[in-house]
């Protein structure tokens, strides 16, 4: 069944925000499933090809070129067929193995073998395989792309406020200064880091049967290295037909050797978890914009026709971040459900990580979407450096922590407990502290260097940090 329109859609993924996820779409939906399917077994009959059977020769290379092109040119309508094929099969990888052996059809080279399509094959080879080739994909062409593009954008604001001083709280109270720059540039460095770990995760894949032990296959041909036939299809890299023209049969992936009849899933895991980090710390990013906004450091650029409250005219609200802090919030819901149940399965098999495996896209899309307003979002930020100088002009307090420690350099006995008396719970002015600096027992080189300090001054390496990064 089809719908007319977005707007008819169960998941917002697919309704509301439909156009945002074009990128992701064709790589995690159903029909990029299939589309990945027809890959793998086109890739395993053309290896098992090579593999130097008498009873199946090498194919040729218009035969190689033919099969390769139904995984490069998959369309929705192959996708279409191949559910009207499981209509009748009740079975979605037997479906693809049908369509497959339906397109020999007056071409009798592959007619001749097509028992070998799916040959030895536990459909969890296909299966898992696949769902590797699909998080390669996204995480190549979608995910690590809207990571890169907010570290790019964290980096430029980062040094751009370098410079720029700012009011820290720590405990909702005021605290020693920062500058805007520097408090961007820790969050840079943290998503730099949960990036690498994304990327560094190896994807994995077994064809080995059944239950992981090639039975089938040593049933067959019993003399044959049947796991280091497995390997080197999985582990040689990937085809591209503009590269590889004459069929060439590789994954990419990195071969798993001892599983059930199900990759353990530990390798998704890993990677959801890595996923769900980044994610938490960019809603810990979008909570503290969130909270700049409201004190008035950053106003937003406008938007012509955007309105902010059906009846306060004034507001302009901080919706990419609130938007950006929900959909982490779901993502993040979902990639630990993934990454908890996904390693765990009853014996050598149950079905349960079938149903909640097609939800990948669903987290990776959330993930995506977030990315795409907390860029939008960061974007639309204006510095407002009145009112971080307002905020630090009203703030002397946070001097009494130079003064009191200056005061320890030069032995002052209980410079804290002096400081703590004069500041704590009292609105502390210029001339109180400065009062305090003149009366001091220490050098008058340290009493000017005292004086000459003002709350917007008082940064210690924060300009320096920013910019490094």
């Amino acid at each position: 069944m089809t719908f007319p329109s977005a707007i008819s859609a169960l998941s917002p993924l697919d309704g509301r925000y439909a156009s945002k996820l074009n990128a992701l779409r064709p790589l995690m939906s159903e029909q990029g499933y299939m589309h990945r399917r027809v890959q793998v077994e086109v890739a395993w009959l053309i290896a098992l090809s090579d593999a130097g059977f008498a009873e199946f020769k090498p194919l040729s290379l218009g035969a190689r070129r033919y099969l390769t092109g139904l995984a490069s040119h998959f369309s929705e309508a192959d996708a279409l067929a191949i559910k009207q094929i499981e209509k009748t099969t009740n079975h979605d990888v037997k479906a693809v193995e049908y369509w497959i052996k339906s397109k020999f059809k007056d071409r009798p080279e592959l007619e001749q073998v097509s028992e070998f399509v799916h040959f030895a094959c536990t459909s969890e080879d296909i299966n898992n395989t696949s769902h590797a080739l699909q998080l390669k994909g996204a995480r190549v062409q979608v995910i690590l792309p809207a990571i890169d593009a907010l570290i790019d954008q964290l980096r430029q604001m980062a040094h751009a406020y370098a410079d720029v001083p700012m009011l820290s709280r720590t405990h909702g109270q005021t605290a020693s200064p920062t500058t805007v720059g520097k408090e961007l540039a820790n969050v840079l460095v943290r998503v730099q880091g949960t990036r690498e770990k994304v990327a560094a995760v190896p994807l994995m894949a077994k064809m080995n049967g059944a239950v992981g032990n090639f039975n089938a296959h040593l049933a067959a041909w019993p003399d044959f290295d049947w796991e280091a036939f497995a390997r080197r299809v999985i582990e040689t890299p990937e085809a591209h037909e503009q590269i590889h023209p004459d069929g060439h049969w590789g994954l990419g992936l990195r071969f798993q050797p001892y599983s059930i009849q199900i990759e353990p899933h530990d390798y998704m895991a890993e990677l959801f978890d890595a996923l769900a980090r980044t994610n938490t710390i960019l809603i810990d990013l979008a909570r503290d914009i969130w909270g700049y906004v409201s004190l008035g450091y950053f106003t937003q650029r406008l938007k012509a026709g955007e309105i902010g409250s059906s009846t306060m005219p004034h507001k302009v609200n901080p919706i990419d971040f609130e938007n950006a802090e929900g959909n982490l919030g779901l993502a993040n819901a979902l990639l630990k459900h993934l990454s908890e149940k996904l390693p765990i399965s009853r014996w050598q098999r149950d079905l349960t990580d079938s149903t909640v495996l097609r939800n990948m896209g669903v987290a990776l899309g959330y993930s995506t979407l977030a990315y795409a307003s907390l860029l939008a979002g960061l974007k639309k930020l204006e510095i407002n450096e009145e009112a971080l100088a307002q905020d630090l002009d009203a703030s002397w307090e946070v001097l009494a922590e130079p003064i009191q420690t200056v005061m320890r350099r030069y032995g002052v006995q209980g410079a804290y407990e002096k400081l703590k008396e004069v500041t704590r719970g009292k609105t502390v002015t210029a001339q109180a502290l400065h009062a305090l600096i003149h009366e001091l027992e220490i050098p008058q080189t340290e009493k000017d260097r005292l004086l000459a300090m003002t709350p917007g001054s008082y940064i210690g390496k924060a300009s320096e940090l920013a910019r490094r990064v």
